[in-house]
């Protein structure tokens, strides 16, 4: 099966990336995909074969390494704001960072370390 000229990874290799992830993953036809997918712009419908809603950097890391060995389209996606609808990709696979919301702070080195969405939402009010 091809999507966009690419090729799908088989069932197998699908299910062992699943199992790899602390967040989920999302395929047509899964509950929660429709919604997932859906952004703030609603003229945007578009249909990615995954959707990975990462729970941390490691899916974040294992979303890229699927996607680059397969070859697939990658979309990233904060929070949906963005009105082009670039957070979202027919087939491909969408790395979805809007659960991503945590900070961390190294005192020892007065550095701070926020997840995509959060520095998304403060629009710099830092």
């Amino acid at each position: 099966m091809t999507a966009n000229n690419r090729k799908i990874p088989g069932e197998p290799t699908i299910a062992e990336f699943k199992t790899s992830l602390r967040g989920t993953l999302l395929r047509p036809g899964d509950d929660g995909y429709d919604v997932a997918r859906k952004i703030h712009n609603a003229m945007i419908d578009r249909r990615p074969n995954f959707i990975v809603r990462c729970a941390g950097v490691a899916d974040v890391i294992g979303a890229v390494n699927f996607a680059r060995s397969h070859d697939l389209l990658v979309a990233i996606r904060g929070t949906g704001h963005n009105i082009a609808g670039t957070s979202l990709c027919d087939g491909g696979l969408v790395i979805d960072l809007s659960l991503m919301k945590s900070v961390r702070i190294d005192s020892l080195v007065l550095v701070f370390f926020l997840s995509a969405p959060i520095v998304e939402q403060a629009h710099g009010r830092l």
